[in-house]
């Protein structure tokens, strides 16, 4: 069976193989203590509280994240395959947005307090443009493991062939490989 989304379980919650003594420790995740008084890092940083970080998700169906964008960074273009996020912009501001299947773009630009929805599956970037005030937001995902796959890292770091990235770009290998040092692929003809 294959499902698009977390399968319903039929128990309360989902107990590692051979635990017997559970308590408030398994259901409990501390990785973010102290994250929202420290100095924001020199790059873009997300932290999650996905199933992998967190196993008490497992059948859950939620997850979490807080996303730290210094001064001028991106979140690149990606998509969550599993999942639609809410966020939340906790400081700072951020454009975010995002393209539906038929091409349209929907922007906006958010302050604190202002929460955005990007529907599952779709394209989607947030960018923090100020020159003097970095960002911070949370955000949820109706998924223990939404996914993330990256746009740039997975159309030129994975060993498409140049040729191929061209003829699909509508452009010439040169363009496609610097695009792809741009991003830290090696560059294969």
């Amino acid at each position: 069976m294959v499902y698009g989304s977390d399968p319903d379980i039929i128990s309360d919650f989902l107990a590692p193989a051979n635990s017997t003594a559970l308590d408030g420790n398994f259901f409990t995740f501390t990785g973010l203590r102290g994250i929202f008084d420290a100095d924001y890092p020199p790059n873009f940083k997300v932290t999650k509280a996905s199933m992998a970080e967190f196993p008490a998700l497992n059948g859950q169906s939620v997850s979490f994240a807080t996303l730290e964008y210094p001064i001028g960074t991106l979140n690149p273009l990606h998509i969550h395959p599993r999942s639609s996020e809410l966020l939340i912009v906790v400081d700072g501001s951020l454009e975010v947005g995002f393209v539906d299947t038929t091409g349209k773009l929907y922007t906006q630009t958010l302050q604190v307090a202002d929460i955005f929805v990007f529907p599952k599956g779709l394209v989607h970037y947030q960018y923090n443009p100020s020159s003097d005030q970095p960002a911070m937001a949370v955000s949820s995902f109706a998924s223990a493991n939404a996914g993330t796959v990256s746009i740039p890292s997975t159309v030129f770091a994975t060993g498409i062939d140049d040729d191929v990235l061209a003829k699909g770009f509508k452009t010439d290998v040169a363009t496609i490989q610097k695009i792809k040092a741009g991003v830290g692929a090696k560059a294969k003809n």
